[in-house]
């Protein structure tokens, strides 16, 4: 089975290598980080020290393991911690936002011998992957070389549960290669389990996305901020984040609606792409709104709508809002994370396609700290604010509902130190 694995991974990398040997990155001379993806990453420091592998593909699982590795290092200074991703994007934001990393690294090719010459060189007691990353010759290649494997904020969505379920026969290998399985869920439990993973190894934990660390904003933090991008203090905002193809018109014929009763709303667009943000642009403009990007606003020039046009400032946009739009849910993606507004007490809008978040989605909806809306009449309805007093409510119904999935990371460092300790390391 893993040899004819490694033969498809093999074929279907050197089909896309021309592609990626071309792409953007590479033509603005940026490294392709073969060397690292080909296994070749710093050995430990000090042999003597134990190691811990900590696996996120992008930014998403990037941030949302940002407060256990910070953790991890304040309660085990002595513990050497290596890092991995799969994206570029992800690696820049692990750069950024985790100081605590000793060795930060992109994960290697999956084939048995790249990930073999990592495993020899960090060593690692404890490999920790982030939410489903079941690689098949990682994990055997790891548990061969004595790493215990633990699952962290792990998830199985619809689309994901459907696969495994067809592959039924290859997957019964994988699961044996993982020590402990922590899920977000009592459904991703029971979808493992369905899966044929062994109930005693999986434990509903929650979701490390609930403890993201986010920078306190102040309501003076958050008129400074307006100020500095023009905005009004008085004015409503809607904050619109991780938008796909397809969402954009209808978010915009929406807010025109809106503005038609009230002119004090501005609308906030971060496209889930920056390579979108010319085309968000042109759909603004056409429908005869002033566009600014986030890189030049500035106070004294006057926009309807602002596109953000950066990384890893989403967050901090959603804490100046009035409300937020999560996207990805008005066409058939999925949705993305609902926490973050949540965090600053805003009340959450998603469209009906909330279908790889659909156990949170369903908390905060139960909770009233979230509503499901349609195009037309309904995204108005959001835009114009008229029951303002009742958005204000269920932003604080959402974040009461968050506060109460708090405690994953304390769950996630305890599973860290019980393996630590079963391989005979320090706690």
């Amino acid at each position: 089975m893993y040899i004819l694995y490694s033969c498809l991974l093999f074929f279907a990398l050197l089909g896309l290598l021309p592609v990626y040997v071309f792409r953007k990155e590479a033509l603005r001379g940026e490294s392709l980080h073969l060397g690292q993806r080909l296994g070749f990453v710093r050995p430990r420091r000090n042999p003597r020290r134990r190691a811990v592998w900590i696996h996120a593909v992008s930014v998403g699982e990037v941030l949302s393991l940002q407060s256990l590795v910070g953790r991890l290092r304040a309660r085990h200074p002595s513990w050497e911690i290596f890092f991995s991703t799969l994206t570029e994007t992800g690696y820049r934001q692990a750069q950024e936002k985790l100081q605590a990393v000793d060795h930060l690294f992109f994960v290697p090719f999956d084939f048995g011998w790249s990930v073999r010459r990592v495993l020899r060189a960090v060593r690692p007691s404890v490999l920790v992957l982030a939410e489903s990353e079941f690689w098949p010759n990682l994990l055997r290649q790891a548990r061969r070389h004595s790493a215990a494997v633990l699952l962290a904020n792990g998830r199985v969505s619809d689309r994901s549960f459907g696969r495994y379920r067809k592959l039924k026969l290859l997957t019964r290998f994988l699961w044996p290669n993982v020590s402990r399985f922590l899920v977000q869920t009592a459904q991703d439990k029971s979808r493992l389990e369905a899966l044929g993973v062994e109930s005693g190894r999986v434990e509903v934990s929650g979701n490390l996305k609930s403890e993201v660390s986010l920078q306190a904003m102040t309501p003076a933090a958050v008129r400074r901020m307006k100020a500095r991008l023009g905005l009004s203090v008085k004015g409503k905002v809607v904050v619109a984040g991780s938008t796909r193809p397809g969402e954009e018109e209808a978010l915009v014929k929406g807010f025109a609606e809106a503005r038609r009763r009230r002119d004090d709303l501005c609308l906030i667009l971060a496209p889930r792409h920056l390579d979108r943000i010319a085309e968000v642009e042109r759909i603004c403009a056409g429908a005869g709104f002033a566009v600014c990007r986030r890189t030049e606003a500035r106070p004294g020039r006057r926009w309807d709508i602002l596109v953000l046009d950066t990384m890893g400032e989403l967050a901090h946009f959603y804490a100046l809002g009035d409300a937020a739009f999560i996207g990805g849910s008005l066409v058939p993606w999925g949705g993305h994370n609902i926490l973050e507004p949540a965090y600053y007490g805003k009340p959450v809008f998603f469209g009906p396609h909330m279908h790889n978040f659909s156990y949170l989605a369903g908390v905060f909806l139960r909770a009233g700290g979230a509503a499901v809306v349609t195009e037309g009449k309904d995204l108005a309805e959001v835009f114009s604010f008229r029951r303002e007093k009742a958005m204000k409510a269920m932003g604080l119904r959402a974040k009461r509902t968050l506060d109460s999935l708090q405690g994953a990371t304390d769950r996630t460092i305890e599973a860290i130190e019980r393996l630590m300790a079963e391989r005979g390391g320090d706690v």
